[in-house]
């Protein structure tokens, strides 16, 4: 990662989760619909135990099996985004309305029960997903096997709530590991210089601000 990055910490919740959905001992690894006699009966979810309100976190999603079925996602979203859909209800989950983001193996970003095509598909066992939330300028993006693959949402710095990441799946026997996860927070002078930065008018010229040319250099780098 980038420099300021430091590592950070958490797991898969076992209370915020779909009953369709078993973690692994030490919570980093989900197992959705493994019942050995029935099969998937609809949608299942889970988040992780820690949201986020500011700054910049990354963390990667390691598909352990091949992804399959209808949708097997990755995203993020709020205390209110929807876990489980049951009655053979086979969604996108991560997106379905307006409290989620996110993206389906499929190559589809999906908000608000809206679809965008954003990438290609993904087949491939051991396909690692990374997730890049920069809560400072409002964005949500992913790469495929450490291939950026662009910014695949916008505005989530002016969501009121808590983000958290999910991941969902519509198939049997699909198995998703965490993996790294980094996260970095601007320091008191970053943050004031981005809110100069921010009320500048378009005319204006840094040169021509009254500030040490250090801070001026800190500035044009933003």
């Amino acid at each position: 990662m980038h420099s300021g990055f430091q590592q950070e910490s958490w797991v898969w919740d076992h209370i915020s989760k779909s009953p369709e959905v078993l973690l692994s001992k030490d919570k980093h690894s989900a197992y959705f619909y493994i019942d050995p006699i029935y099969e998937s009966t609809g949608t299942a979810g889970v988040r992780g135990t820690k949201g986020f309100t500011e700054g910049e976190h990354y963390w990667e999603i390691v598909f352990l099996e091949p992804p399959s079925g209808t949708s097997v996602m990755v995203g993020v979203g709020t205390e209110n985004a929807i876990l489980h859909r049951s009655n053979f209800e086979y969604v996108d989950l991560i997106g379905f309305d307006t409290e989620s983001w996110g993206l389906s193996y499929k190559g589809t970003t999906w908000h608000g029960g809206q679809k965008i095509q954003y990438c290609e598909p993904f087949f491939d066992k051991t396909t690692v997903i990374g997730c890049h939330l920069n809560l400072y300028c409002g964005t949500l993006a992913f790469s495929i096997n450490g291939a950026f693959m662009g910014v695949a949402f916008t505005g989530l710095n002016n969501v009121s709530s808590s983000l958290y990441p999910i991941v969902s799946s519509t198939a049997s026997e699909t198995e998703l590991g965490l993996g790294v996860q980094y996260c970095r927070y601007l320091t008191l002078q970053e943050k004031c210089l981005q809110t100069i930065k921010r009320h500048l008018d378009y005319d204006d010229s840094v040169e021509s601000l009254p500030l040490p040319k250090v801070l001026k250099s800190s500035l044009k780098e933003i």
